[in-house]
């Protein structure tokens, strides 16, 4: 999918948005909470039997409607190319809520061996040709603000949401650094400058929970990789977003209100 020519300047402005028409605002019983990531939020997480996706379990910890479109092997580029990110404008309406959590598969380079999903290096407008396809390629940060374009267009609310750790105590000592796509998560919330568009830095969250549990308890939480968790490290994973959330660890979200009570502390 190419941008159209207006989406190909970074800018630190969202421009106008389309407000809802009373028509719309009667038509709808309430807001729909939308999770778009990777197979770490995805259903059935890695699809090998004993893993499962956060996204799976946020759903009993909130008030509101939640659909996960999350899905294995994606990267913002690719959720991008194959309008994955446009399907999900489609439907939102005013008021909903979109979280977007990807970097887990945006690592790597376009220009070497492209597997579809590396997104070009750097936080700004940088591109890269891919050495597969010959198509340009953006940077993460860029996807990401073109997303939330998208939704705060329709009148929705973005929550840009860093991607989980991967296990931290897999070594045996604790390793507790952030990949570089936890900074860029900020960079896009920064460049967006809107109140539509608010961060859940749940790398944090999850990474304050793991130094809680220690290196037993968090091992135990991955059965097959240092990646993807079992049923009930998603769990604990959504229940640290949630209290993140609630206890507005980077600011207040547009999910706060709508929390269920009482909140699980897991950190």
């Amino acid at each position: 999918m190419k941008f159209p020519s207006v989406l190909l300047t970074l800018g630190l402005a969202l421009g106008a948005s389309s407000s809802p028409t009373p028509a719309d605002t009667a038509a709808r019983a309430g807001p729909t909470a939308y999770f778009l990531g990777d197979s770490t939020m995805a259903a059935r997480g890695a699809n090998d039997g004993s893993t499962d996706g956060w996204g799976s379990y946020i759903g009993n910890l909130l008030t509101i409607p939640a659909v996960n479109r999350a899905i294995g092997g994606r990267s913002a580029r690719s959720y991008w190319n194959e309008g994955r990110f446009q399907s999900v404008a489609n439907e939102v309406k005013a008021g909903d809520v979109v979280v977007i959590e990807f970097g887990h598969n945006d690592g790597g380079s376009p220009r070497v061996n492209d597997n579809g999903r590396s997104a070009c290096p750097g936080y700004g407008t940088e591109t890269c040709v891919s050495d597969r396809t010959g198509e340009t390629v953006y940077t993460f940060v860029f996807y990401v603000i073109q997303a939330a374009r998208l939704y705060t267009a329709k009148g929705a609310t973005v929550i840009l949401s860093t991607q989980t750790p991967n296990n931290q105590w897999e070594t045996g000592a604790w390793i507790g650094a952030p990949s570089r796509f936890v900074d860029y998560q900020r960079r896009a919330r920064d460049a967006l400058a809107s109140s539509a568009v608010t961060l859940v830095d749940h790398h944090e969250a999850v990474s304050r929970m793991y130094r809680r549990l220690g290196r037993n308890a968090v091992n135990a939480l991955y059965p097959r990789d240092h990646t993807h968790t079992s049923p009930r490290g998603a769990e604990l994973a959504a229940q640290s977003f949630v209290q993140a959330i609630s206890q507005s660890l980077n600011g207040t979200t547009s999910l706060r209100n709508y929390v269920r009570q009482p909140v699980t502390i897991v950190y």
